[in-house]
């Protein structure tokens, strides 16, 4: 049986505030720091319809690599010029000396399609790489088409590096690309908002980070391990591909963290500018860099999203040929988040200890009353 004062406590609101006034009792329920923040997401809110619209809404062919093959080498050099002289520029053409070699460099990713000219008919053929770009394939098949068709000329197409059967659209290494990227910055938020974003002490930042590393192989094995072995979407290249998992994850993790011992809490929202709204549509998944305007053009190849998508495409589809840049790329951000983190932890250390010094009493000058 329960006393009235325990069921007081059981049921009781929260402690009674005295009345106030309407503005007080509103400045009071909404601070300026709310309201503040508030205008912070509703930025990142605009931020991200303006990015995806304006990547997306009218994706452009820009000097995609064609390669021309033809008997004659005059034929193939005019057929370049002809068509890199086009005004908007969809194609970057290139002569081939042969079949075989444009089939090579299409396998390495140095092309993206190569046209095969019938100098004895009128059909000519049209070499593409789906597993390379399936958007790219699509397009270079659209603008092929169309300037035969001017020369009453048809094309065969013929996909050299097909998509694996579960990888439809080719959009499977973005998506897990992703994956990777959010598990990063939620990891590292979740980290600031469970403990403080910004460390007390550089010891704790040490920890943090090292917490990244198990999480992090964990989240590209584990990656990996459902798209091959559970969803059937992408298989092959399991190691490769796990490490890569680990290492964009660990890239999105320490920027975070930097970001929030830097800028506290708002770092997060800096986090997602940088991975989300700059780097989701950047990235070439929905749409290859050779169909997005320059300034996502721009960035796809320096933000961890565009690196990383474009890795797993040449890992599955074309022999690990030209990922090393791009594993460059985000190792260096891995490592500056890493260095910023603990630097900016040691500075804050510093600072603190300097301020407590100056407003210690003993700091204080005593003043000779006699």
């Amino acid at each position: 049986m329960t006393t009235g004062t325990e069921h007081a406590r059981q049921g009781s609101p929260e402690e009674l505030i005295a009345p106030q006034g309407f503005w007080a009792e509103l400045r009071d329920a909404v601070s300026l720091r709310t309201v503040s923040l508030i205008g912070g997401v509703l930025f990142l809110q605009f931020a991200f319809i303006t990015s995806y619209v304006a990547a997306f809404h009218a994706p452009k062919p820009h000097e995609i690599r064609l390669g021309i093959v033809s008997p004659s080498e005059k034929i193939s050099e005019q057929t370049a010029e002809k068509m890199n002289a086009i005004a908007s520029h969809p194609l970057n053409a290139v002569p081939v000396a042969d079949k075989a070699t444009a089939q090579e460099k299409i396998k390495s990713g140095e092309l993206s399609a190569a046209l095969v000219i019938n100098i004895f008919g009128k059909n000519d053929t049209l070499l593409i790489s789906s597993g390379g770009g399936a958007t790219v394939a699509s397009a270079i098949t659209k603008v092929v088409t169309l300037l035969l068709a001017t020369q009453h000329r048809t094309v065969t197409v013929e996909d050299v590096v097909p998509l694996q059967s579960g990888d439809n659209y080719g959009l499977t290494g973005f998506y897990l690309v992703l994956g990777w990227i959010v598990g990063g910055y939620l990891m590292a938020s979740l980290l600031g908002v469970s403990a403080g974003a910004r460390p007390v002490t550089p010891r704790r930042a040490y920890f943090r980070l090292g917490a990244v590393v198990p999480y992090a192989i964990i989240s590209g094995v584990g990656g990996v391990f459902i798209v091959d072995k559970v969803l059937v979407a992408i298989t092959g290249h399991f190691m490769e591909l796990a490490l890569l998992g680990a290492l964009l994850v660990a890239a999105a993790a320490t920027v975070t963290m930097a970001f929030q011992v830097m800028f506290g809490v708002i770092g997060i929202g800096i986090a997602v500018l940088v991975f989300v709204i700059l780097g989701n549509p950047s990235a070439g998944g929905a749409y290859q860099t050779e169909l997005l305007p320059p300034f996502w053009r721009f960035l796809s190849e320096w933000l961890p999203t565009g690196a990383g998508t474009d890795t797993v495409r040449r890992i599955v589809y074309l022999g690990s040929n030209g990922i090393k840049g791009h594993l460059t790329v985000i190792s260096v951000w891995a490592i500056a988040g890493a260095m910023i983190t603990v630097i900016a932890s040691h500075l804050r250390q510093w600072l603190s200890v300097r301020k407590n010094k100056v407003n210690s009493p003993a700091a204080v000058p005593t003043v000779d009353r006699q």
